[in-house]
Parts: C-alpha cells; sequence; structure tokens
C-alpha cells in the first residue's frame, strides 16, 4: 500500500506582486525604527526644542523625499510596465540599500541598536528586492 504524501496548494507569485510586497515590508520596518526611535532617551525633548538632525526646513524635506520613496514603489511595482519596473526597482533598491546600510553603521550605539538591526533587515530586503527584479522572468 501506498501512502498518500499530503502536499499543499501553492501558485507562482507574480513578480510585479512580490516586488511591491517586499517594498511595503521595508516600509514597515521604516515606521517601526522611526516609532521605536521615540524611545530612546531625550528624543521627544529633541523634537519639542529642535535638537535633533531634521533641525530645518531642508532636512526635513530631503528625509521626507528619501522617505517616500518606498511607498511610491509599493505602487509603481504594481503599474509600471516591466521594463521600467524592473529598471526602476534595481536602481532605486541599490541606492536604499546603500543609504541603509550608511545609516545604520552610522548609529551603532548601545541605545540605537534596533536601529542598527533594522537598518540590516531593510538592506536584506533591498537586495532581495534587487535580485528579483534582476531575475525578472522573461516570456
Amino acid at each position: 500500500m501506498e501512502s498518500k504524501k499530503s502536499e499543499y496548494e501553492d501558485f507562482k507569485i507574480n513578480t510585479k506582486m512580490m516586488l511591491s510586497s517586499l517594498w511595503a515590508s521595508v516600509m514597515f520596518l521604516y515606521i517601526y525604527g522611526d516609532y521605536f526611535e521615540l524611545y530612546v532617551p531625550e528624543k521627544v525633548e529633541g523634537l519639542m526644542n529642535g535638537q535633533n538632525i531634521l533641525n530645518t526646513p531642508y532636512r526635513l524635506f530631503f528625509a521626507t523625499i528619501i522617505l517616500t520613496i518606498p511607498s511610491q514603489m509599493i505602487f509603481l511595482s504594481l503599474m509600471m510596465k516591466p521594463k521600467w519596473n524592473r529598471v526602476l526597482n534595481i536602481s532605486i533598491g541599490v541606492f536604499l540599500t546603500l543609504f541603509t546600510l550608511l545609516v545604520g553603521v552610522s548609529s551603532f550605539t548601545e541605545w540605537k541598536i534596533f536601529y542598527v538591526m533594522l537598518s540590516f533587515l531593510e538592506s536584506i530586503i533591498t537586495l532581495i528586492i534587487v535580485w528579483k527584479a534582476w531575475c525578472w522572468p522573461k516570456n
């Protein structure tokens, strides 16, 4: 008598859906990092009195631009044609991997070790984005 091996149903995930969900994961990690940073001693006081890294309108604007890129990529990864989608995911993925690693390395203090861990995870995910876009299947 042959034993019937139970197999679970599975299906291939579309590349656009995969990229979009990876960008959503990156966004959640960014948000968690910013939220958890509020628990670092003297952070809230620094926000209240302007003693922080984003203490000018231009720095705040630059940070806004950088942090809106992944949220836009959630949508763009679903809507763009594959050719430009691939190029954009690779280029932005590489940029944000390097940027996030730089932020993580520069944040290496006892109270920001959580930030280092999150930036490491964000970098892994953005590298996966680059890899998935690079290996985008052709028809």
